[in-house]
């Protein structure tokens, strides 16, 4: 049994066998999270609710820290002793937090027979990526294999990975987040488009991270006027893979 609920943005509850993980918890109310800086626009974040689901889940796996992935609603609701999966750079920041099963994930760890092994992110372009900090990607190899790309754009590093892994979904991260200045930070259409001429037309490529950041620009629509063969969920929709 595999599937993947779309909560809000990059927030999901990903199914994989008999674990479900919870990816990149953003819990916070409407409008508790500034603006992102040097934005094209000042409204206030998240700019939608989260949907009213059964939040049950065995482990978080946390692609990056950035607020818009990991913000202080989750540091402050999720329970002390959850499995918290995650980049090494970032391990000591959520025991900080207070958590206390903190697994960095070097290369591959195993949890519960599921293999999540740590792939490459380049979020965003040049100098700007650099100053955007860590960011990675998990592939979840189970009774299926599913590749979270992550906060990334398209580069030689995705098609690598699906090379490699041979997903059987593919979950992208696009919105075309952006600044006011610079490339870019996550996936456009078109680079979405990329992805989906990258793997098999039966692999299905769910897009989220859209219309709930002020700075993520590219909307449902136009992913959807731009891309064909691309799976756009709605808030708190669930696909069976």
């Amino acid at each position: 049994m595999a599937a993947i609920q779309l909560l809000r943005h990059a927030t999901l509850l990903l199914d994989l066998d008999d674990t479900t993980f919870l990816v990149d918890p953003m819990l916070s109310e409407p409008g508790e999270i500034p603006p992102i800086p040097n934005s094209p626009n000042d409204r206030e974040n998240p700019l939608v609710d989260l949907p009213d689901v059964d939040l049950t889940y065995d482990a978080v796996l946390v692609t990056h820290r950035h607020r818009d992935h990991f913000d202080d609603a989750a540091a402050d609701q999720l329970p002390a002793d959850v499995p918290i999966l995650c980049q090494p750079e970032e391990a000591d920041d959520f025991r900080d937090d207070g958590f206390t099963d903190v697994r960095a994930v070097e290369e591959t760890e195993s949890f519960e027979g599921i293999d999540v092994t740590r792939t490459p992110a380049r979020h965003g372009h040049g100098d700007l990526a650099e100053q955007m900090g860590p960011s990675s990607g998990y592939v979840l190899d189970g009774s299926c294999t599913v590749y979270l790309a992550g906060d990334t754009v398209w580069y030689e590093a995705v098609p690598e990975t699906i090379h490699a892994h041979d997903p059987d979904a593919v979950v992208v991260n696009a919105g075309g987040a952006q600044f006011v200045e610079g490339e870019p930070i996550t996936m456009t259409p078109e680079e979405v488009g990329e992805v989906r001429s990258a793997v098999p037309d039966d692999v299905p490529v769910i897009a989220d991270h859209m219309e709930a950041i002020n700075h993520c620009l590219a909307t449902r629509e136009d992913l959807a006027a731009a891309v064909e063969g691309v799976t756009i969920p709605e808030d708190g929709e669930r696909i069976g893979l």
